[in-house]
């Protein structure tokens, strides 16, 4: 029989927040799932200076400025027949 319950780790020792039926001298396994904290939100601006810089040197942004507007005068569509 599996079960889930409540417990909080304090002062080196799990405590279960919820009663629980055991024998006194029961063993058992216990497998523990953190509880993922929230993290901390960070507004816009923050964010954004923090990933300032990531593609320096990566890329050369004239050239890709010049292949972008190149291929804009690259024409896929077939010609209109009236």
């Amino acid at each position: 029989m599996a079960r889930t319950i409540k417990v909080r780790f304090s002062h080196g020792v799990i405590k279960p927040l919820e009663k629980v039926e055991f024998s006194e001298g029961e063993e058992f396994t216990v497998i523990i799932h953190e509880t993922p904290k929230k993290p901390q939100r960070k507004n816009f601006r923050d964010a954004l200076k923090a990933t300032a810089g990531g593609w320096k040197d990566l890329l050369d942004a004239e050239e890709l400025k010049r292949n972008i507007y190149a291929d804009r005068l690259i024409s896929t569509r077939p010609d209109v027949k009236l």
